[in-house]
């Protein structure tokens, strides 16, 4: 097993690994064991009472945090015609579309998120080898394929952020930087927790909210209480 850092033992001393948090304790705690030299990404962990491979238990979607993520992503959009003025507008990074592709294949990534508008789906789906082990097939699920060129850029840029549930039923959110003012991670959490709350299955049965940390970078994790959000 890998030894931890001299830091991450010390802010381990801080944390009852018994108890299980208020997010707002949660969130001191992780600011007093805070001692990387960058500004460490604060992420929320959950493992759900769900199936995955039951389509219905799959879930996946995104939500605007309030207050953002503290990352600028970089938006490339898929479309043409009018859509392409209306991606320009709304502060697209990049606009393409053929001749993107193949810059794709070539092994361009210059980019966070894609964005394609439903008529662009059958020339961007040729790169689903390439771009879906890495995360970026755009999804409707995600409102990452739609018309809504304008208003898909501008929530991405706001602040939007995509989740999924993997294979072993664990869901992983990034909430924001330790640089930010408490409140402002206490609502991010907050915005989060009450989305994957209503997107419980009406057929997943017993506890839903199995286990739910939220830790940062270089931190350690800090259980949650999450009956309140139920």
């Amino acid at each position: 097993m890998k030894k931890r850092g001299k830091n991450y033992q010390e802010a381990v001393k801080l944390v009852d690994r018994t108890k299980q948090y208020d997010i707002a304790e949660a969130v001191t705690l992780l600011k007093e064991a805070s001692k990387a030299k960058f500004d460490e990404t604060v992420e929320v962990a959950y493992r759900l009472g769900v199936d995955p491979k039951k389509a219905e238990e799959n879930i996946r979607g995104a939500v605007v945090l309030p207050h953002g993520t503290g990352k600028t992503q970089r938006v490339l959009v898929f479309a043409k015609g009018d859509k392409v003025k209306e991606a320009e507008a709304a502060g697209a990074d990049y606009i393409g579309d053929a001749d993107v592709i193949a810059k794709i294949n070539d092994g361009w990534f210059d980019f966070d998120v894609i964005v394609a508008t439903p008529d662009m789906m059958a020339e961007v789906g040729k790169l689903g080898r390439v771009l879906g082990p890495k995360g970026l097939m755009p999804n409707p699920k995600t409102g990452t394929v739609t018309f809504e060129v304008e208003k898909a850029v501008n929530d991405i840029k706001a602040g939007k952020v995509e989740y999924r549930v993997d294979k072993s039923s664990n869901l992983h959110v990034p909430i924001g930087k330790i640089s930010f003012e408490d409140d402002k991670l206490v609502e991010n959490f907050t915005t989060i927790m009450d989305t994957i709350v209503k997107a419980k299955p009406q057929s997943s049965k017993g506890v839903y909210l199995q286990n739910v940390v939220v830790t940062s970078t270089m931190g350690p994790g800090i259980k949650i209480d999450a009956s309140s959000y139920l």
